[in-house]
């Protein structure tokens, strides 16, 4: 069996090498129709677009993608091509929960931001979003969740967001069709009808917020600071959006090891279920370096204005962050 296989994809070669010796890696925006036409299966994340014309004419029966969100796997063609195909719920959902946890303590410590007794606004509220809502309720904030598609009791909508949040995050898939496309969800017209100059963030889809639209809000004070970690035009981002926000960094809200090894754990499982394979074992994420002593401070453990001074300095250099990111974990073991 042939394993196609984003050379981005950390943790995960020992684990694959007991399965085949017939793995290639490479870069996932370079894998190419030549690449997987002889392949089995591929594994890949955002970066690689599996559509007809990766995939027509392959051998390819299965693909994981080791992230939660699958706008990049053309559904419709796999559906017809009789392809299966997987995607990982849920796999980094504690480790975009601690992004923006970090966040929010930094919009207290330097934006004025006092999350006891503010109301933070979700929405989206799936694996992510039920996390954040955690998150803001450990913070005494109020809670307001939107989640159109779920309509249950308890849920309110864009208009009470709109009206009554200080912070507004989103955590939504990026689709256009249905009866609520989240493509421009914050557009002009959502920041035109903000009432209290919240903070903004986005790690959910780069095209779920339109980025000019952000930029000119920003400008005009209708948002009061904004954290993004997901842009539109990946990764030939918005420079000036870029300087605009208090935080912005390169799509890795969601890249703690924890996480990344989570993912790893659930492409596996689904490959090995889809071929009668035995289980190699389960992956596990490396120690902090010896001598790392916690506080208790979750700053300590993670400080996304790391990430946002690097991608500030050289944002030319987005897919080289993401692609090179450093040890983060979520919990000290």
């Amino acid at each position: 069996m042939k394993i196609v296989i984003d050379d981005k994809i950390p943790y995960i070669r020992e684990a694959v090498a007991k399965l085949t010796p017939r793995v290639v890696y490479k870069r996932g925006a370079d894998i190419t129709a030549a690449d997987v036409r002889d392949a089995d299966a591929l594994i890949v994340r955002t970066r690689t677009r599996c559509d007809e014309r990766l995939l027509a004419g392959s051998r390819v029966r299965f693909v994981a993608t080791a992230t939660i969100g699958f706008d990049h796997i053309d559904t419709e063609y796999m559906r017809r091509a009789g392809i299966s195909w997987t995607n990982c719920p849920g796999c980094n959902a504690s480790s975009v929960a601690q992004y923006v946890r970090s966040s929010l303590l930094l919009l207290r410590r330097d934006c004025g931001l006092e999350p006891s007794g503010a109301t933070l606004g979700v929405v989206g509220c799936g694996h992510v979003g039920r996390l954040v809502c955690g998150v803001g309720r450990e913070l005494g904030m109020r809670v307001l969740v939107c989640d159109p598609p779920v309509g249950a009791p308890g849920y309110v909508g864009m208009d009470v967001i709109e009206r009554e949040a200080d912070v507004i995050t989103f955590h939504v898939p990026l689709t256009d069709g249905g009866p609520c496309p989240t493509r421009h969800l914050a557009d002009a017209a959502f920041f035109g009808r903000l009432a209290r100059r919240p903070f903004l963030v986005n790690t959910s889809r780069g095209a779920v917020v339109d980025n000019a639209a952000l930029k000119e809000a920003l400008r005009e004070g209708r948002v009061r600071q904004a954290v993004i970690d997901t842009w539109e035009n990946e990764p030939g981002i918005d420079p000036e959006l870029l300087s605009q926000v208090y935080i912005g960094t390169p799509h890795i809200a969601g890249y703690s090891a924890d996480g990344k090894v989570n993912a790893d754990n659930m492409a596996i499982d689904a490959l090995c279920r889809f071929f009668g394979l035995p289980n190699p074992g389960r992956i596990h994420p490396p120690r902090l370096p010896a001598g790392f002593v916690y506080d208790g401070d979750p700053l300590q453990l993670y400080n996304p204005l790391d990430d946002s001074d690097r991608l500030k300095r050289r944002p030319d250099l987005f897919e080289h962050l993401r692609g090179n990111y450093p040890l983060r974990r979520e919990i000290v073991d």
